[in-house]
């Protein structure tokens, strides 16, 4: 892994916190060989019995690793939150190698009525503020054509979506 972007907040980045999480981040490579790069956030809340906060948001193929952890200090809660990401992304290995190596589904027999459409799956998702430009990063890091998310801006749910020529798409709801 050669790309870390590391923000703090309400906490000043040490060249020594930097070092730090970058050679902890470095090991997940034994687990997982195609990691593309990794946005950390370290926080500081005073008050609190664990007051450090580290979230680490890995991009792979096909997917994101994400992991949050809380400790008595920065360095207690990267040790912790690369153990974390360790048992995430031998996870994800597996899943990957495992849909690899499954034989393709049988064919469904055609029944004799029409087809009628079902709700098949339900998703779950958090909406996070963000602009729509972080939303478009989002959904190309996925590999999704739409994404859903709040904007930060007006505070509504916007979708953003992929056009076929190439372009953006933004749906806002109508005031």
């Amino acid at each position: 892994m050669e790309i870390y972007e590391i923000v703090g907040r309400n906490l000043d980045i040490t060249d020594a916190m930097r070092s730090y999480a970058e050679e902890k981040l470095s090991r997940l490579t034994r687990f997982f060989d195609q990691v593309v790069d990794a946005k950390i956030t370290m926080s500081y809340r005073a008050g609190r019995p664990e007051p450090a906060t580290v979230e680490v948001q890995v991009n792979v193929p096909n997917g994101i690793v994400r992991a949050e952890e809380n400790g008595a200090d920065t360095y207690a809660a990267i040790d912790l939150v690369v153990d974390k990401l360790e048992r995430q992304l031998k996870r994800f290995k597996g899943r990957q190698l495992a849909r690899r190596t499954e034989a393709p589904p049988e064919p469904e027999p055609a029944d004799e009525g029409p087809f009628e459409p079902e709700i098949a799956r339900v998703k779950r998702h958090v909406l996070r503020p963000m602009t729509p430009e972080d939303a478009a990063i989002q959904m190309d890091a996925l590999g999704h054509d739409f994404f859903m998310f709040r904007n930060a801006d007006t505070e509504d749910i916007n979708v953003i979506y992929l056009r076929h020529d190439g372009n953006y798409g933004l749906l806002e709801p109508a005031s």
